[in-house]
């Protein structure tokens, strides 16, 4: 890897340009989408950032992976949190298939925040894994729970990336976007309606979140 930065553990890494193909055009860009998320929100000390989309398939969890690991590659200590309970996509990007727990069992059980992360899968990088879709993700995301887990977070790392569902089917990423405080629409090229995104700005602004900005996905 031109970067020198090696897997902590024996991960494949999927659509993961940041590792695999540092010397990218698109590896450029989110470097580039780093740089304003450090100078616009991480340095003004916002600590978490969800990362939304208005339907499926407009790179979000493309987008959420390469942030997260770009930002543990210049020493800022990153926790990438899977809150898709529909139809989680993280642990795919890692080619990982069996997470020790995971945010359904952070959320619904009293077991320690700690023991549902998976620490160093890059040096700087921790990762909670969602393991697959959820029947009730509305109610553990409402819950007092999932606003405990984001303290947690806060206290614990200096940037947490949060991925969401698609808010045109779910209102999960609403709730998560309320929760988490910030949030960054993903758009993608000759697939996403300006009115769709218009929309979900609007919604999230409704519900008291803060829109960063809107990235234009071409992966």
């Amino acid at each position: 890897m031109d970067s020198g930065v090696q897997p902590a553990k024996a991960f494949v890494f999927k659509s993961m340009v940041t590792v695999s193909e540092t010397n990218s055009r698109t590896a450029e860009a989110i470097r580039a989408l780093r740089t304003h998320v450090m100078a616009r929100h991480v340095n003004e000390g916002h600590r978490a950032l969800a990362i939304c989309s208005a339907s499926r398939g407009n790179g979000s969890t493309f987008v959420a992976t390469n942030l997260a690991v770009a930002l543990s590659q210049i020493g800022v200590n990153t926790l990438l949190l899977d809150a898709d309970l529909r139809s989680p996509g993280v642990a795919d990007a890692f080619g990982y298939k069996n997470p020790k727990s995971d945010l359904r069992t952070a959320l619904s059980s009293p077991i320690n925040f700690n023991d549902c992360i998976e620490r160093n899968i890059l040096p700087g990088l921790s990762v909670l894994f969602s393991a697959g879709s959820a029947g009730n993700a509305q109610e553990l995301l409402a819950s007092g729970r999932f606003k405990s887990l984001m303290d947690f977070c806060l206290r614990e790392f200096d940037a947490t990336i949060v991925d969401t569902a698609p808010a045109n089917r779910y209102s999960d990423a609403r709730r998560v976007a309320t929760v988490v405080g910030y949030a960054l629409i993903v758009a993608q090229r000759n697939k996403s309606h300006i009115n769709d995104i218009k929309v979900l700005a609007e919604h999230l602004r409704g519900d008291h979140a803060t829109v960063i900005g809107t990235v234009l996905n071409e992966a």
